[in-house]
């Protein structure tokens, strides 16, 4: 067997095993133990992560930041990788930024120099924007394991209302209009809830005494459907302008449906959680006569509150 297929196939079975001897991998590539000491220095200078352990019970063993092996790929499904990865830089902060950065510098820089030039022609002539925000959410990736592995934290939550302590079981996170969310069963409530993970001011992991709960089947495609007590929630209904139901899309997003007429008109009919009204009056306040809210009452009361306020301050100037 010439020595690159080799050292291919020793690449894929290392990953494969995890853990193994050099006697082991000279008899199943039929070649000397020595043989098989030098190729495992070649995948370790390649910088195939592997460390030995010593005694009666040792060998190799192939560390969590493992090397996949290459990956063939057509020019157009490269520069589609590219530049679904460079879209990310638009978000100031997410799970693998230094990682997605790191794979975006080797994945560009091992390209023939063809693909790298039209990559670079293709860049001022394509992206992906998201919303601008100042927000920072600086606990993703604890709550991204958190939810993968089934595990409660303990977080520090500023709503509306103040600070919070809460326990928190991560159904995973997503990113919409420019903002990182995460639905989670709240221990406090004993319910799903969605959180603004920039709103997250501290996260750990919780003591042993909080006892997860089941979500192995929950997860972001289907959580809504299993979401809210009805008690927590206001029945709702606002009509749309043609001009308002683009802006309503960017601050709602996937979670609230809204329908469009035949004349570019629509509505949203729907329930909105007690503890975001003045995060509802604030957006129908800025959509002026864009939306017109018919209920809940009590939306309508904060609604007409603040256009008070509003009036009463720039009436003293």
């Amino acid at each position: 067997m010439p020595k690159s297929k080799r050292l291919l196939e020793l690449m894929l079975t290392i990953n494969r095993k995890r853990k193994f001897t050099v006697r082991e991998l000279a008899e199943e590539f039929g070649v000397s133990s020595r043989t098989i000491l030098r190729d495992l220095q070649e995948l370790g200078e390649l910088g195939m992560p592997l460390y030995s352990q010593v005694g009666l019970h040792g060998g190799y063993q192939v560390l969590n930041e493992r090397t996949l092996p290459p990956i063939a790929f057509t020019e157009n499904e490269a520069v589609a990788i590219f530049f679904a990865s460079h879209a990310l830089r638009h978000y100031p902060v997410h799970p693998f930024k230094a990682e997605s950065t790191s794979a975006l510098s080797k994945f560009y820089l091992n390209m023939p120099g063809d693909t790298r030039e039209r990559i670079d022609q293709m860049k001022n002539r394509f992206d992906l924007f998201t919303p601008s925000r100042a927000a920072e959410s600086p606990h993703l990736t604890l709550l991204l394991e958190a939810a993968i592995s089934q595990h409660v934290l303990s977080i520090d939550y500023e709503s509306p209302k103040g600070l919070t302590k809460r326990m928190i079981q991560p159904i995973g996170i997503y990113a919409e209009s420019g903002l990182w969310y995460c639905p989670a069963y709240c221990f406090l409530r004993g319910e799903l809830r969605l959180f603004r993970c920039d709103r997250i001011a501290a996260a750990e992991l919780a003591g042993p005494d909080t006892e997860p709960v089941s979500l192995e089947e929950t997860h972001l495609g289907n959580w809504t459907a299993a979401d809210g007590n009805e008690a927590d929630y206001y029945p709702f209904y606002v009509e749309l302008r043609k001009e308002g139901i683009p802006l309503c899309e960017a601050e709602l997003g996937r979670k609230t449906e809204i329908h469009i007429r035949p004349d570019g008109s629509g509505w949203i009919q729907s329930v909105i959680p007690k503890d975001d009204l003045d995060f509802f009056a604030d957006l129908f306040i800025g959509l002026g006569e864009r939306a017109a809210v018919s209920e809940p009452p009590e939306l309508l009361a904060l609604i007409r509150s603040k256009l008070q306020r509003l009036m009463n301050k720039y009436s003293e100037v």
